[in-house]
């Protein structure tokens, strides 16, 4: 009896080893501006003053060391398509004002801008996920880094990630 408890309690801590090496461990990343799966304020948008939305970001993993924000829409007409991507910032930073920039890396958004691109979708509702990751190193990747590159700069160093859902869709 003892080995099957040990060989259990062995077998979760693997599963929990491979949840956290796998990004598996949880951030927070949270708005003033919507809440959760909630609607965003025509002014972050195309629409309004297409500024970027307060961000804060909780229960950051002592081990970071940058943290990664991706915005993206997955129901694009053409797939994913990424409005705003900074990597290399501090993992202390834990707010981004509204309308500003974090510092760090930008790369260059599918408006094939560098910065933020608000939500301004053709049709419908549409939802964007504000995405942050904690890392274990710097990533050595240029400005202006497509999506595609980030993404494989990332792989096998994400330590932790949360993300934040918002929708909009456009008044006609």
């Amino acid at each position: 009896m003892p080995k099957v408890i040990v060989a259990g309690a062995l077998a979760i801590a693997l599963v929990a080893i491979v949840s956290f090496a796998a990004g598996g461990a949880k951030m927070k990343i949270t708005s003033s501006a919507f809440q959760e799966g909630g609607n965003i304020p025509s002014k972050f948008t195309c629409d309004g003053g297409d500024t970027s939305p307060t961000l804060q970001i909780g229960e950051v993993p002592s081990s970071a060391k940058s943290l990664a924000l991706v915005v993206d829409d997955p129901d694009a007409p053409s797939g994913l398509f990424t409005h705003w991507m900074v990597w290399n910032i501090s993992p202390q930073n834990n707010t981004i004002a509204e309308g500003s920039t974090p510092k760090g890396v930008h790369g260059t958004n599918d408006f094939g801008k560098s910065g933020y691109g608000g939500p301004c979708p053709p049709s419908g509702t549409h939802r964007y996920y504000f995405k942050i990751f904690a890392l274990d190193r710097e990533l050595e990747l240029p400005t202006g880094a497509k999506r595609s590159q980030l993404d494989a700069a990332m792989k096998g160093h994400v330590v932790a990630q949360g993300e934040l859902m918002g929708r909009y869709s456009r008044k006609k």
